[in-house]
């Protein structure tokens, strides 16, 4: 399960480093860039997620994603 999330935020990675290389910044453009990063934030999470269930001796298959205004919120 981690590699399934760690490819897909390679492939959100690649496409953000795609979409920086990209001058245009049109607000259709700019709204991609931002669900974007909002997915990677979300799979970041889950991962952290799955970790800390892992530490404490917990399945990390009872992680799940987190809506992404839940993640957007949390401090840095």
């Amino acid at each position: 399960m981690d590699e399934d999330i760690l490819a897909k935020v390679a492939a959100l990675v690649n496409e953000e480093k795609a979409m920086a290389v990209d001058t245009e910044t049109s607000a259709e453009r700019q709204a991609h860039r931002a669900r974007v990063e909002q997915q990677l934030d979300q799979c970041w999470d889950l991962l952290r997620q799955r970790q800390a269930l892992r530490e404490f001796g917990k399945d990390p298959g009872e992680a799940h994603a987190r809506p992404i205004p839940e993640v957007e919120q949390y401090l840095q």
